[in-house]
């Protein structure tokens, strides 16, 4: 399968649903892991079945990075 297509590993139809038609791993891959793995979750949080998860998601990867940059962990 390719772009055009759909492929459900490489190009879900939710990383491109974006109104600005970039694709999340374009803006995180420049950050930290934490920090990135929130952005995703921020940015696809209405694209998918359950946006209070991806919320919460979001929120967990955030204390996280809290927590390692306060030295703990």
């Amino acid at each position: 399968m390719n772009e055009t297509t759909g492929d459900p590993v490489n190009n879900p139809s939710h990383y491109t649903s974006h109104p600005s038609g970039i694709e999340c791993i374009q803006i995180t891959e420049h950050m930290g892991f934490c920090i990135g793995n929130a952005i995703k979750y921020l940015w696809r949080v209405d694209s998918k079945d359950n946006p209070i998860q991806d919320l919460e998601k979001a929120i967990f990867y955030i204390n996280r990075e809290i927590e390692l940059r306060k030295g703990g962990q």
